[in-house]
């Protein structure tokens, strides 16, 4: 481990959350998301399924293609904002104790989660495949890169400047 040159101490590591423990997490929310999505899309129909019946607003191809894309996008979009602009972490990262962290290890700043969850929410695939392509020591995907984000499993302590990164 290489010492700061400021304070002569260690610097602290922060452990890269693997990609299958990442993917889990994002399994997890992606239940969760799609579950209220649905609860809310069917409490908002509700009251014509008195005039038309459940069929006229769920059947086949009432409901599918890019409002739904949108709709639910937007969601995950909030959903990822807010949790992990307030804890670090969403529902899926709690369970697995990872964390969303700046390049130091600290609390990223909301615009900078915005940036990263837009891509997960909306270019998801895109976004991997590139980050895959295009990866780099950090396990970084594109938008994660484009935020100056990483995803980190849970030590005791976070990054300072200075601090080495080590693989799950």
């Amino acid at each position: 481990m290489s010492a700061d040159a400021a304070s002569n101490q260690p610097a602290p590591e922060l452990l890269l959350a693997k990609w299958s423990d990442r993917f889990f997490a994002w399994l997890i929310d992606f239940v969760i998301v799609n579950i209220a999505v649905g609860v809310v899309l069917a409490a908002a129909a509700f009251p014509f399924w008195l005039d038309y019946g459940p069929d006229r607003w769920f059947g086949p191809g009432q409901f599918d293609g890019p409002l739904r894309y949108f709709i639910t996008s937007s969601a995950f979009f909030g959903y990822w904002t807010f949790f992990e602009s307030t804890r670090g972490q969403s529902i899926g990262k709690m369970v697995l104790k990872l964390k969303v962290v700046d390049l130091q290890g600290k609390a990223p700043e909301t615009r900078n989660v915005a940036i990263q969850s837009f891509g997960k929410a909306f270019l998801l695939p895109i976004d991997i495949i590139l980050g895959w392509i295009f990866t780099n020591e950090k396990r970084q995907r594109i938008f994660n890169r484009a935020s100056d984000t990483l995803v980190i499993k849970l030590q005791e302590s976070y990054g300072a400047p200075g601090t080495l990164y080590k693989k799950d």
